[in-house]
């Protein structure tokens, strides 16, 4: 695809509630989400004699958004100060002396893949992420859904790696109790 073939005016129409729902999960603000989004495609007017056609028309403008979300983040607080020393609700999960999770996870009779499909589950999973506290939400999304490095996050948010790996254990802790308390009472809902 080369410049001649981009379609700006078919932007808004093909892709815009794709990025706008993409960037919601990652910022939790919808005006911010929806400004990210313009700037996206504003961006990428400006550049679009640039583009060297070595991806698709959408994933160019995914990738220029992507680019615009991380300088959202920069733009906020460089450090993050969470106590790690606090009670909360994901410390009820510990590890007996062979490493596994106690109490065990209740099992959710399911298929993985199937489950990735299925929208209540995703309803309740939206849920449970836009319930983290922000800056645990932030973290999160950059580490498990945006696939960034730990190296890069560490950076970026001038913290060590053993924090991160300690914040990012009691997230997953969190969204596993939001998930099971949710998930399996919305799932008891339609049995």
């Amino acid at each position: 695809m080369s410049p001649e073939t981009l379609e700006p005016q078919q932007w808004v129409e093909n892709y815009a509630d794709m990025m706008y729902r993409f960037t919601l999960v990652r910022v939790k603000d919808p005006e911010a989400a929806e400004e990210l989004v313009q700037a996206t495609f504003f961006a990428a007017l400006k550049s679009q004699y640039t583009f060297a056609g070595k991806s698709s028309e959408k994933t160019w403008l995914f990738g220029i958004l992507k680019h615009k979300t991380m300088d959202y983040f920069r733009s906020g607080e460089k450090h993050i100060s969470i106590d790690l020393t606090s009670t909360e609700d994901a410390d009820r999960i510990s590890f007996d002396a062979t490493g596994h999770m106690t109490p065990k996870p209740a099992s959710w009779n399911m298929n993985p893949e199937k489950a990735a499909e299925n929208s209540a589950l995703a309803k309740v999973l939206a849920k449970c992420l836009s319930g983290l506290p922000e800056k645990l939400h932030k973290l999160f999304v950059l580490k498990e859904i945006d696939g960034l490095s730990s190296e890069e996050i560490c950076k970026e948010f001038n913290i060590k790696p053993t924090n991160l790996w300690v914040i990012l254990h009691r997230t997953r802790n969190q969204l596993k109790l939001c998930l099971e308390s949710n998930w399996l009472n919305t799932k008891l809902r339609f049995l």
